[in-house]
């Protein structure tokens, strides 16, 4: 379903349909762009797919919709920056109604009984991607419904995507779950016929908003259970480093291959064992990284701390900002953002896209 080749990849960014998307990205059909694994894991930037779909001609305005998704990304990784480990935590306020700090069983089971959701999770299952509204139907379920706390399932559903994004995912479930927004949201069946196009009736969810608020937990969600969230490294051999030559530390966040192609380095993809037992993620996402690093040229494979790369004495050593690699030394390069001027932590999207709009019309101008 999802490719690892570089040059399909770009093909993908340049057939995206910004207008359909626009229209139909709330639909579990709509046209969505299925780039948000490459987003995820570095292959391509927000700023990049912004630019190639704006040359195409069109105006900020004509696709504000799609544009707003793409800052979402940005937006979610300027909070996590700022905040740091907080946001692992309610990060406003504390989520109301909490009763357990675990998944029901129905949920990790595919076995809610809502056809839709259901169908999701088995998506997740067998591919690694779920539609960005059935995650918001998965986490109104879990927190709101079943009075989970949004953390425990938020890991789970973190684990099996492709697009694994720490600060998205983490972030999104808290705005669902009102620990990171001014309400909860609460999806019905009728909402999730609409978009799912299922016309199921007389389940738990087929109420008004209204008795929703008050609803007791089903007893299909009340059964929980907890779970193992392993991952499974591949064995590796120490790099062979040419030390006349500077290193280039890619990793989980950071797989672009054309990150200054032009100079002769010493390229390490370094999968640290640390990072994976704070953020696991299952087999298929460690296959999907691997088969993604083949685009980089000569790049070799390393899982260790980074201080044990530092103990080879790689020579200049360079590496991409993010949240996770402030324990790094060397030269941090910037991360491609669609706007590099706007940093620092915005306490809403809305305050972010306000100032980020007008930046927007630089890169319409490129």
């Amino acid at each position: 379903m999802f490719t690892t080749v570089y040059s399909e990849i770009l093909d993908l960014i340049d057939s995206v349909d910004p207008i359909k998307y626009g229209q139909t990205r709330n639909y579990v059909d709509g046209a969505v762009t299925r780039l948000s694994p490459y987003v995820s894991r570095g292959v391509i930037s927000t700023k990049q797919i912004a630019q190639c779909t704006l040359a195409k001609g069109y105006t900020t305005s004509q696709i504000s919709s799609f544009l707003k998704e793409l800052a979402w990304r940005d937006y979610f990784q300027q909070v996590w920056i700022a905040k740091g480990d907080a946001i692992d935590q309610d990060l406003k306020q504390a989520q109301e109604n909490v009763i357990h700090y675990n998944t029901p069983s129905a949920i990790l089971k595919a076995n809610t009984t809502i056809e839709a959701v259901d169908t999701g999770i088995r998506e997740l299952y067998d591919t690694g991607y779920m539609h960005n509204h059935c995650r918001l139907y998965v986490a109104s379920m879990a927190c709101n419904i079943a009075q989970s706390h949004w953390k425990n399932p938020a890991q789970w559903m973190y684990y099996h995507l492709l697009d694994a994004d720490w600060a998205s995912n983490a972030l999104s479930w808290q705005w669902v779950a009102g620990s990171n927004s001014t309400k909860k949201y609460v999806a019905n069946q009728e909402n999730i016929n609409r978009y799912c196009h299922t016309n199921q009736q007389k389940t738990f969810l087929d109420k008004s908003y209204e008795d929703l608020a008050d609803i007791a937990i089903p007893v299909e969600l009340t059964a929980t259970e907890p779970f193992v969230l392993p991952t499974n490294l591949p064995i590796t051999k120490p790099p062979i480093i040419d030390e006349a030559l500077p290193t280039y530390i890619y990793n989980f966040y950071n797989l672009d291959p054309d990150w200054n192609t032009d100079i002769k380095a010493n390229r390490v993809l370094l999968l640290e064992p640390s990072f994976f037992k704070k953020y696991p993620v299952c087999d298929r996402t460690i296959a999907f990284i691997l088969e993604l690093a083949k685009n980089i040229n000569n790049i070799q494979v390393v899982v260790a701390e980074f201080d044990e790369l530092l103990a080879i004495r790689p020579t200049s050593i360079h590496y991409k900002e993010h949240p996770t690699t402030q324990h790094y030394r060397g030269i941090q390069h910037q991360r491609d953002w669609l706007s590099p001027a706007i940093r620092g932590y915005f306490p809403s999207f809305f305050n972010y896209w306000k100032k980020l709009q007008g930046e927007l019309l630089t890169l319409q101008a490129v």
